[in-house]
């Protein structure tokens, strides 16, 4: 007789599910508001993952790491993302190199590779979240995928920020996350990485009047 999946076990396997889910729903977007709140979502999904593991095992680190993640990944990017679009005036939709039915097939693939890629790594882990592990793998090729295929900066950012998240959550599945000092370190880099990125953004606006990234390639060294 096969013995019961912890309640605890299960709740993390599912806020890691919909981490996964949001992961598509972000490749699959079109606008840019939505894109930005399904980060948003995304952060929330992976604050309440931590919060289960936390009180779980008991690993009083994990509670300031849920508690950043909410406040940085949840509400303060987002929000910074939302005054950028507004102070831009971005009213385009999310432009991707190729059509969107062919991004998630190779988003599938991608899936799939990283579930058997995580597997035996996940079976050499006693960590109650190691089942998340090749969720965790999946999130960050599908932030990478989103990352090389879209032509406008701002979503290129938003795949890099979940990028990110994908990497925590593999650190919590793994190791029950990384030092407090450490995460921090990280956190810090993030934000100023997004407040330095917003002053690029302006610069490309004001130089080609577009925040597609292609016009990039028309500069050429004097």
């Amino acid at each position: 007789m096969t013995a019961s999946i912890p309640l605890s076990a299960q709740l993390i396997n599912l806020f890691a599910s919909v981490i996964l889910l949001l992961a598509f729903a972000m490749l699959a977007q079109r606008r840019m508001l939505p894109l930005i709140n399904l980060f948003a979502y995304q952060g929330l999904a992976l604050c309440m993952s931590t919060l289960v593991v936390a009180v779980t095992t008991g690993q009083h680190h994990l509670y300031w790491s849920a508690g950043l993640t909410l406040l940085l990944k949840a509400l303060l990017l987002p929000w910074i993302l939302h005054r950028l679009v507004r102070k831009l005036h971005v009213r385009f939709d999310v432009e991707s190199l190729i059509n969107i039915p062919t991004t998630m097939l190779v988003g599938i693939v991608l899936v799939m590779v990283s579930f058997n890629v995580a597997l035996p790594i996940s079976q050499l882990s006693s960590t109650v979240s190691r089942g998340t592990l090749g969720i965790a793998l999946a999130t960050v090729m599908l932030a990478f995928l989103m990352m090389i295929t879209r032509t406008k900066a701002i979503p290129q950012v938003v795949g890099f920020l979940a990028m990110e998240n994908g990497l925590f959550l593999a650190a919590t599945s793994a190791t029950y996350g990384m030092p407090m000092v450490v995460e921090l370190g990280i956190a810090l880099d993030v934000l100023v990485g997004a407040i330095i990125l917003g002053v690029f953004f302006f610069q490309i606006r004001d130089q080609f009047d577009s925040l597609d990234i292609r016009h990039m390639e028309k500069l050429k060294d004097g």
